[in-house]
């Protein structure tokens, strides 16, 4: 299954970048932003493993936990849309 990124998930992913390098652990930063892609790949053969994010309750709505973030994907018949990656302890809002 093809899996996308919208712009607000490459603006995260910016900003975990950004984070870390401020805190003087580019690293550490860089090292999440392998991991977190490495672990949205398994969706492709996978796509339904993730939870329906309970801020919705939508089966369309699902994420992937990737301590301490939460992927955030749509899950359609044809592709898997990434839409956000946040920290996990931030409740989901989408605009």
């Amino acid at each position: 299954m093809k899996i996308e990124f919208a712009e607000s998930a490459v603006c995260d992913l910016e900003d975990v970048r950004t984070y870390y390098t401020e805190q003087q652990i580019p690293q550490v930063g860089e090292n999440f932003i392998l991991e977190i892609i490495s672990h949205i790949e398994t969706l492709a053969d996978n796509p339904e493993i993730g939870r329906q994010v309970p801020e919705f309750q939508m089966p369309s709505i699902r994420e992937l936990i990737h301590s301490p973030f939460r992927i955030v994907y749509v899950l359609n018949e044809a592709s898997i849309q990434i839409i956000r990656i946040w920290r996990s302890e931030r409740l989901m809002q989408l605009p």
